[in-house]
């Protein structure tokens, strides 16, 4: 089932179920590698445009790193779509665990 939260509802989400799971680092990556294709860009044009180094750019993507507000912002900016749009991607679900 998708679901499309705005950036506020994310944010808390977030919160709420620990950012710092791999899996959403790995599906939040992954989405913004598909818009990146999407829109034609290589890593180090996206990077040049978000004035950052290209391998964040490829860290980011692969899970690697919980990237910061501001560089979601600035990739949201370059791509010139909304920082929603950037999230718009499944959310695992939550196990007894977490609850």
């Amino acid at each position: 089932m998708y679901v499309l939260f705005d950036f506020f509802q994310i944010m808390i989400l977030c919160l709420v179920i620990g950012i710092r799971d791999k899996e959403v680092l790995k599906l939040f990556g992954s989405s913004v590698r598909q818009k990146r294709l999407q829109y034609g860009f290589s890593q180090s044009e996206l990077a040049h445009q978000c004035q950052i180094d290209a391998r964040q750019i490829g860290r980011i993507e692969r899970g690697e790193v919980n990237t910061t507000i501001s560089t979601v912002f600035a990739i949201a900016r370059a791509l010139e779509v909304e920082v929603a749009y950037l999230f718009d991607f499944p959310l695992p679900e939550l196990t007894k665990e977490e609850d």
